[in-house]
């Protein structure tokens, strides 16, 4: 006899709200990690933060404690080092238990051509963005499949995990790592409760934006100015970014945009795959037209 195939529908969300949930961010020193600690100080969540930078990290800390919130961990730590990844989580596992839900938000930018990237370029990004959340999922997820009470894993990808950014070959290749591994990390968790989210920012106007490397690119031309000041103006705020995150990671939803156009932009790439070829080409096209006089000569030759 032929059994039918169960019917499997979305998984309820397993966290609804923050109030006593055990959480821990990465990348809470600044912009979207620190944004999104604060939201769920706001609404009673024990905080567990960490950052590569040690000094901000603590004045966020010390921040939300005098907000009221419950900051039970603040560690500095670098998540492209699994052995101090490792220690945090014996740490913090050891202290508080399983975490309810975990953020993967640190990570890093250097964007470039293919001529001005170099091979330390690539390797460094793969380590943080990519490497770095796997780091995270190894040593924290399973305290979570053994505690048996659900929880949710949020990785923050990027609008470069979807659509072909200009520069953005290093960059995307750990973006779209960390969506290849949330992809299947949705269904191999679903057994045990753990839901995933796959956030996919676009424009966040985070101090990234200032520090961010660009191989091959003179950052500080007329029109790379004039570009960053339109990212800017286009751009969300790191608080609007948390609360799009929150609000689709409490209901389990796997695809979350911060802004309106990513989310356009990918229904134009899955439905309407001329148009958004097309619009890639004129993307790529205003922006090379930043790039030095020398790339410009090379790619010539």
């Amino acid at each position: 006899m032929i059994r039918p195939l169960p019917v499997v529908g979305m998984l309820r969300a397993p966290v609804r709200d923050l109030d006593g949930r055990q959480v821990l961010v990465t990348g809470a020193a600044s912009g979207i990690g620190r944004a999104v600690a604060r939201h769920a100080a706001e609404r009673g969540a024990v905080l567990h933060l960490t950052d590569v930078q040690a000094e901000a990290l603590a004045r966020v800390a010390d921040e939300l404690r005098g907000l009221g919130a419950t900051v039970a961990t603040a560690a500095p730590a670098d998540v492209s080092d699994h052995e101090q990844v490792r220690a945090l989580a014996r740490d913090i596992t050891a202290r508080s238990g399983a975490m309810d839900v975990v953020l993967n938000v640190a990570g890093i930018a250097i964007w470039g051509t293919v001529r001005g990237l170099e091979p330390e370029h690539w390797r460094r990004v793969v380590d943080v963005n990519l490497m770095g959340p796997i780091h995270v999922i190894e040593e924290f997820v399973p305290p979570m499949i053994e505690a048996g009470r659900g929880g949710q894993l949020v990785n923050v990808s990027s609008a470069a995990g979807i659509i072909a950014m200009p520069w953005h070959a290093a960059y995307s290749a750990s973006k779209f790592g960390v969506r290849g591994v949330s992809e299947v990390l949705r269904y191999d968790l679903r057994k045990h409760r753990i839901g995933v989210s796959l956030v996919c920012p676009g424009g966040v106007d985070t101090g990234m934006v200032e520090t961010v490397r660009i191989a091959g690119v003179d950052d500080q031309s007329p029109a790379f100015r004039r570009a960053r000041e339109h990212f800017r103006r286009r751009a969300v705020s790191p608080e609007q970014a948390a609360a799009s995150i929150w609000r689709g990671a409490l209901r389990n939803r796997y695809w979350i945009y911060t802004s309106p156009d990513i989310r356009l932009v990918h229904l134009l790439q899955r439905y309407f795959p001329p148009g958004y070829a097309l619009a890639m080409r004129i993307f790529h096209a205003g922006a090379n037209r930043l790039l030095p006089d020398v790339e410009r000569a090379r790619r010539a030759a």
